[in-house]
């Protein structure tokens, strides 16, 4: 294929994603729709990620402060860090997380990375902001097993936090001025420039002949339809194994294994989860909500089984998965001076 192959193949992805946008427009719309249909912003194509907002940059120095800091665990051994690398794609490379007392956690732990453009956080949804969200670990007896109360006292311990949430808050050290510095910290945490977002706004050499042929694969074999939007997904719930069984074939069904269904109750939302971003995938092996596809190949081909009630060939995996390393910009850590 020759340098110019991205503008021959583009027909192909723009009529592919013109089924998908109709595909998902008639999935998203009634109040009825069961919660693995509802989402925001939802798009039928991938988008570039934008420049990042106005933050402040005293919140966000104090965040990234207490995002290393081992004393939110109740052993202060633990630290947001220590399972969202942000040298590591944001996350621990392993399977399921390790908490306090070595303790093994129920899912594979999500990146951090442009976690601030999904649309709710955690595999289940159960956290509708990054506020929320950061409140989770700490009292999460298998993660930091700690509480407010506790992570408050020993920070007030510390003079140097005290001023730093005086001169960030005027006021004192709370729960709630914890979790707002680290959720602003956390939107902070966005990779930009990738090649893929190159190759969207015009720069048809950005991205290689096999990721741009990936790319129109991605969309016709219907992957656009969960995966869109600036975080290629995390804007929509999905079934886990909507074609084929997926837990049947795995086997050992537990309660992590439930998804929604552990938030609602609902019948209908049993193994329905939150459709991961695809921005960093490339670096954060292995996949799943339960850690069990250990390479972007395996990942690619399970989903194709049991998402798409398909098998594709060899070739247009390796070729989606070169789209897929397309995604991944830099982390630019942010500079408030």
């Amino acid at each position: 294929m020759t340098p110019s192959a991205p503008f021959f193949i583009r027909p192909a992805w723009i009529a592919a994603g013109a089924c998908v946008f109709l595909f998902m427009s008639s999935l998203a719309v009634a109040d009825d729709e069961p919660d693995n249909w509802r989402g925001r912003s939802l798009s039928p194509m991938p988008q570039s990620v934008p420049e990042l907002a106005d933050v402040d940059p005293q919140k966000v120095r104090l965040g990234e402060m207490l995002f290393y800091d081992p004393r939110l665990s109740k052993d202060n051994s633990i630290s947001c860090a220590s399972c969202h690398n942000l040298s590591n794609g944001g996350v621990d490379g392993r399977t399921k997380p390790i908490g306090i007392d070595g303790q093994e956690g129920s899912v594979n732990t999500p990146t951090v990375f442009n976690s601030t453009y999904n649309f709710t956080q955690f595999w289940n949804g159960r956290a509708e902001s990054l506020e929320e969200q950061a409140s989770g670990p700490v009292h999460n007896p298998s993660e930091m097993g700690s509480n407010w109360a506790e992570v408050v006292a020993k920070l007030n311990r510390d003079p140097f936090m005290t001023n730093a949430f005086q001169a960030t808050y005027d006021a004192e050290i709370s729960a709630e001025n914890i979790v707002d510095a680290i959720a602003t910290f956390e939107r902070t945490l966005v990779t930009v420039d990738a090649p893929f977002d190159r190759y969207l706004k015009g720069d048809m050499t950005a991205i290689s002949p096999q990721a741009a042929n990936g790319y129109a694969l991605f969309v016709s074999y219907g992957c656009a339809a969960c995966h869109q939007g600036v975080n290629v997904g995390g804007n929509m719930y999905q079934t886990m194994g909507a074609m084929e069984d997926y837990f049947k074939d795995r086997g050992d069904v537990k309660d992590s294994d439930m998804g929604r269904f552990q938030v609602t109750g609902r019948e209908q939302d049993r193994f329905v989860f939150k459709v991961p971003s695809l921005r960093v995938a490339a670096l954060t092996a292995p996949y799943f909500h339960d850690g069990s596809a250990k390479t972007l190949n395996d990942a690619v081909r399970n989903m194709a089984k049991y998402q798409l009630g398909r098998e594709i060939a060899e070739n247009d995996i390796n070729d989606i998965v070169a789209f897929l390393e397309s995604l991944a910009g830099e982390y630019k850590r942010f500079d408030p001076q």
